[in-house]
């Protein structure tokens, strides 16, 4: 299990960037938002470098506050933020019908956490896929603490040009990390591609949805502060996720925006009303204190220059998210099962 601390922290900001190269790369990945003059085509046409330096720099800030999943969950009350983010990977696996012994893709895994939850809940070998390197060595020292390392493995790999054979895979499943993809029919055609006939994918999807109005300034900018501190080239609105999933030859079996009857707000853990001891760091005080924390840190040189940075994009992510969430136009758990026929 991850634990990690405000050294590791310090020590792991930026991942594989070179420490002396952190602030330039966080210069050059916020020049891919709106915030600061960047466009949607040009993050579309560059995703693998602004995807790669935002995982690089944030990595680590993930790891001190979520832990080893990164993603929220529909909730219930009474149920822990801990609980209530391995019932949704557990949900998955089930929606998937996953058997033990199957061969599962999970795409886009980050450190792996939802890739070590699944594949002991359901006996399966799962396959992480991952451009980033840091996360990928990082997701194998995790595998090997777990004992899952002989079982499950990852592989480096853009997950629009997938270097398996088609047919591979019993199952595939991805947790908030195909909005990374500059064009989601591109994304979802390679995952029909590599996916058995007659087998399932599965999803949790960042989305707009259709609350969202384009032609809102205040929408226009929640959007684009959710987009810079999480490193996406543009957020999808649900129904072109479901057109793209339809054009590349899947078979939608259900569909749903989770996030509408979940008994706690997903957005609460990040909210500046919320305060709690089980998820402190994801708190306002809790990330206050880190973003202090990691100002002295980089100033006493423990981290790098640029470390206060990344922390203030993330910051300008959190209040979008909860800012998103309140006017119900954005979901990080629109959810699909689909179906590769025959």
């Amino acid at each position: 299990m991850s634990k990690s601390g405000s050294l590791d922290l310090a020590s792991n900001l930026g991942g594989t960037i070179d420490k002396s190269d952190v602030l330039s790369s966080v210069e050059k990945y916020e020049q891919y938002h709106v915030f600061h003059g960047g466009d949607e085509e040009e993050r579309k046409a560059n995703y693998t470098d602004m995807v790669n330096k935002y995982y690089d720099l944030a990595t680590s800030f993930y790891e001190y506050g979520w832990g080893e999943s990164f993603h929220f969950a529909h909730r219930w009350k009474g149920e822990s933020l801990r609980e209530s983010i391995k019932r949704h990977e557990h949900f998955l696996a089930l929606q998937l019908g996953v058997k033990p012994g199957q061969k599962v893709l999970d795409v886009g895994c980050g450190i792996g956490g939802p890739l070590r939850e699944i594949a002991r809940f359901s006996n399966s070998s799962v396959t992480g896929l991952n451009n980033n390197e840091y996360q990928i060595t990082r997701g194998k020292e995790l595998n090997r603490l777990a004992g899952v390392d002989k079982t499950c493995n990852f592989v480096k790999a853009d997950f629009m040009k997938m270097p398996f054979p088609e047919n591979t895979f019993d199952a595939v499943y991805a947790i908030e990390a195909t909005c990374h993809a500059p064009d989601a029919y591109g994304c979802y055609k390679e995952i029909f591609r590599v996916l058995k006939p007659g087998q399932c994918f599965a999803a949790y999807e960042w989305c707009m949805t259709d609350a969202f109005d384009p032609a809102n300034a205040q929408h226009q900018k929640i959007k684009a502060e959710i987009e810079i501190g999480d490193g996406l080239p543009d957020i999808r609105l649900t129904s072109k996720c479901l057109e793209a999933l339809k054009q590349a030859g899947f078979e939608v079996i259900w569909e749903k925006d989770l996030a509408e009857d979940s008994p706690v707000p997903w957005y609460l853990p990040l909210d500046k009303n919320h305060f709690s001891l089980s998820s402190f760091r994801l708190t306002a005080v809790g990330r206050f204190i880190t973003k202090n924390m990691v100002k002295v840190l980089e100033y006493i040189r423990l981290a790098p220059k640029g470390s206060q940075r990344v922390s203030d994009f993330l910051e300008k992510a959190a209040e979008g998210l909860v800012d998103g969430g309140r006017r119900e136009i954005f979901t990080p758990m629109y959810f699909f099962l689909a179906r590769k026929p025959e």
